[in-house]
């Protein structure tokens, strides 16, 4: 397995936020984790990139420790994270927000003296087109729609060569064919990465739960298994869904 979450604990203020016994993500595989507000999904996410120190347990990356690694370690190690809401720079063109998180020596010397080489050039120009952000890249961020928003910053994990992204609700706030096109583009990167997706649109992870759905209440893992059978499954609908079978059967 590419990352192994064992007996993960974290409490805030006494209230326990995380008790997870395990879960795990292997190569290429893209798991989609639900469950209802305050059942520990981002706070698992915090944890594995570093921004969350846990009170006891262990994760393992690539079969190396990382808690109590700092987030910079982690995303060394190749671990990327996409928040729920975009953290971009809006005043600044697409390009040069893309230019800005590729990944390259941050040491005052190398700052200095950084020229965007060719291999730099494509390496963004095939990022951009991949995530359908070329006919916009001269374009200022904070101009763009919302799902260019979201897809800007998926691109920007994506330039920090990451072997796992860490992709908070990407459909939030999004319109139907904005959810669609996301599903597609992850889809896509699924192929080439491993990623870990929170969502809470039951149609978008319809589209993208082609492995296991792990269901997260209370910090606590409810149960894994796939789109049909969690969406099915009595206890998912009582804590999570609130809708009869015969309105899930719509979806």
């Amino acid at each position: 397995m590419l990352l192994t979450v064992n007996n993960l604990s974290v409490s805030f203020g006494g209230v326990h936020a995380l008790n997870l016994d395990h879960f795990s993500v292997g190569e290429k595989e893209l798991r989609v984790i639900i469950g209802p507000n305050g059942a520990g999904k981002s706070t698992l996410l915090d944890i594995i990139c570093g921004k969350t120190r846990a009170d006891s347990g262990e994760v393992t990356f690539k079969g190396k420790q990382i808690l109590g690694k700092n987030e910079v370690t982690i995303a060394e190690m190749g671990i990327g994270r996409k928040f729920q809401k975009p953290s971009i720079f809006p005043e600044l063109t697409v390009y040069d927000n893309l230019l800005l998180a590729v990944k390259t020596k941050k040491d005052i010397f190398s700052t200095l003296f950084f020229r965007v080489t060719p291999a730099i050039a494509d390496r963004i120009h095939s990022v951009a087109m991949r995530l359908q952000l070329n006919g916009v890249m001269y374009k200022l961020a904070g101009a763009l729609a919302h799902g260019q928003k979201q897809w800007l910053e998926i691109a920007i994990v994506m330039l920090q060569d990451p072997t796992l992204m860490l992709i908070d609700e990407p459909a939030a706030g999004m319109s139907d064919e904005e959810t669609e096109k996301t599903g597609g583009l992850l889809l896509e990167l699924a192929k080439t990465h491993s990623i870990i997706v929170i969502e809470h649109d039951m149609k978008f992870i319809e589209q993208i739960a082609n492995n296991l759905v792990t269901v997260l209440v209370r910090g606590k893992r409810l149960m894994e298994g796939t789109f049909d059978e969690v969406k099915n499954d009595q206890r998912v609908i009582d804590c999570y869904l609130g809708r009869s079978n015969a309105q899930l059967e719509t979806l």
